[in-house]
């Protein structure tokens, strides 16, 4: 194929990307364009999934972004990694699959964006998931090309922590993608055979030798080409030249919600005040392009553990490490399959005055991990260590991503403003108190030897904040910066397709009005499935859809 041989264009190689150039290939008329801005996911560091600590600061695999100074974190820069590489962020992240919950796409669809409600996505989570669980299970999938396994054996750590939870209330669960997302348990991970299962894997590796898709990484894509009001084409650069590719059906954005609303942008789409600083020619004035960002912050506890069962004990160890290394080689378990965190909570943490939960549904979640270390994807530390994770759900705060020049390799303005909101400050205290309250519960007090972060002198709300301030840092979810609705600062209608802009639909997290809660690779992948049927509807019947 030429590069004018076009039908779609698909710009970046993500979560979604991948989902939906292989799906659009399936069809051998169908002429598609899969362009990549970072190499092959060839390391092995990548596919083993506690690979995730060396791809975490990968300057070749990972954009490595960083925020703008955030009043609310005391003016710290937070780093922010996103996948660069086919399978973007689903071949760098934490492996653990998660939908929400449903009231999240009933809010959707109630903001006006029909389709969208949970009855309506639940066919597409259940078409893109092949759990290895076996039985009756009408709200899972089994043979879907996305991967998702159970963590083998039960670790004595996780079990205190699950039974600690439910000394404290909350309800054991086997399935939080089930009818009931609250509750303590193990994780599912998208993994295959002890290797991570990212979407590259997962779709396009199947796809990659069709003759009707071509897949270009180390392509950098700089904008996309409009002609009147019609998106033709995309420029990108590869190997130092400039090149432009043409198609003739549509462009589909799924480069992130960073890069998206960047293209976009540069491309004159966007507030008209931003693209006249920037001297760009505004094609459509867009107000909410860029803006709306949400991100889950993550507030990290570290206890020191009374018994050497931590994976900080196993990787502080030679012998520890071999160990690892044959029980990977010959089951395919252990650590080495499982990445970073086991077990998880889903609760309830924000009380009234009368000690009764404010939300009707989770407000916070809980990543556990059986290591400890300074920081996500950190070296462990030389003691005995684990951590609890907390993460409001439903953050009200909102941020902003800006385009700073016309020059599409700089990376763009990243204002979380994490904290804005008085309800989210109120949450992250009451995530750490919860932690606390497990970490101090019958089954787990024998396992702590001393709280390390925040430790005993953060003892007030004011105290607790300001511990959450000075070391909160994301839990990579960040979303919301092409919103989709109809309202005034809505990019994509509830088709995916931009607002007064033909041939030109973005299909990644940026797309979320609202965060959904829990963690986000599953449900882009859902979305990419659904935004194929909605491309192949819309191309049978132009006049309806147009």
């Amino acid at each position: 194929m030429t590069d004018k041989e076009f039908d779609y264009i698909v710009v970046g190689a993500g979560s979604a990307g991948c989902v939906l150039a292989a799906r659009l290939s399936e069809d051998p008329a169908t002429r598609v364009l899969l362009l990549e801005a970072g190499p092959p996911d060839n390391s092995p560091w990548i596919h083993l999934p506690i690979g995730y600590g060396k791809t975490m600061w990968s300057p070749v695999y990972n954009w490595r972004f960083e925020t703008d100074p955030d009043p609310g974190m005391n003016g710290r820069r937070i780093y922010w990694p996103r996948g660069k590489t086919l399978g973007g962020s689903s071949s760098i992240n934490g492996l653990i699959y998660i939908r929400g919950q449903r009231e999240d796409y009933d809010h959707w669809a109630e903001l006006g964006n029909t389709g969208w409600g949970y009855d309506d996505v639940l066919p597409w989570f259940i078409k893109s998931e092949g759990n290895q669980r076996v039985g009756d299970m009408p709200l899972h999938g089994q043979d879907g090309p996305l991967k998702v396994s159970d963590i083998g054996a039960k670790h004595e750590l996780i079990e205190a922590f699950i039974s600690g939870a439910e000394q404290i209330g909350v309800p054991r669960t086997d399935d939080f993608n089930g009818a009931r997302q609250e509750g303590a348990g193990y994780y599912q991970l998208n993994t295959f055979n002890g290797l991570r299962c990212s979407t590259a894997k997962a779709y396009l590796a199947p796809a990659k030798r069709r003759p009707n898709l071509r897949i270009e990484t180390e392509a950098f894509a700089a904008g996309v080409v409009i002609e009147g009001r019609r998106a033709v084409g995309v420029r990108y650069r590869q190997g130092g030249e400039m090149k432009t590719a043409r198609c003739t059906a549509e462009v589909l954005l799924s480069a992130g919600a960073i890069q998206s609303p960047q293209l976009l942008q540069l491309s004159g789409i966007g507030p008209r005040a931003l693209l006249d600083q920037l001297g760009v020619p505004v094609v459509h004035d867009a107000r909410g392009v860029g803006e709306n960002l949400q991100d889950h912050l993550q507030i990290r506890l570290g206890y020191e553990c009374t018994k050497p069962i931590t994976t900080n004990d196993q990787l502080n160890s030679w012998i520890g490490q071999a160990r690892l290394g044959i029980e990977w080689l010959s089951h395919r378990t252990g650590a080495l399959a499982i990445g970073i965190n086991q077990g998880g909570c889903f609760m309830r943490a924000l009380k009234d005055a009368n000690g009764k939960p404010e939300a009707a549904t989770p407000d916070i979640q809980f990543h556990v991990a059986t290591l400890s270390a300074d920081m996500a994807g950190g070296k462990v530390h030389p003691y005995s260590g684990f951590t609890m994770s907390v993460c409001q759900l439903r953050p009200e705060s909102r941020g902003h991503v800006r385009a700073r020049s016309r020059d599409p390799f700089e990376a763009p303005e990243m204002q979380p403003n994490y904290l804005s909101k008085e309800l989210d400050r109120r949450t992250a205290v009451a995530g750490v108190r919860a932690a606390r309250a497990i970490a101090h519960s019958p089954a787990m007090r024998p396992y702590v030897k001393r709280e390390v972060k925040p430790g005993p002198d953060a003892a007030t709300d004011e105290e607790l904040l300001e511990f959450c301030r000075n070391n909160g840092a994301t839990i990579f979810h960040p979303s919301g910066t092409c919103k989709m609705g109809n309202d005034t600062l809505a990019v994509v209608d509830a088709r995916l397709r931009v607002h007064g802009i033909g041939g030109l639909r973005v299909v990644d997290c940026s797309v979320m009005p609202t965060l959904v809660s829990g963690n986000t690779n599953g449900p882009v992948v859902m979305m990419a499935e659904k935004a194929v049927d909605m491309i192949r509807q819309d191309a049978k019947d132009p006049i309806r859809f147009p």
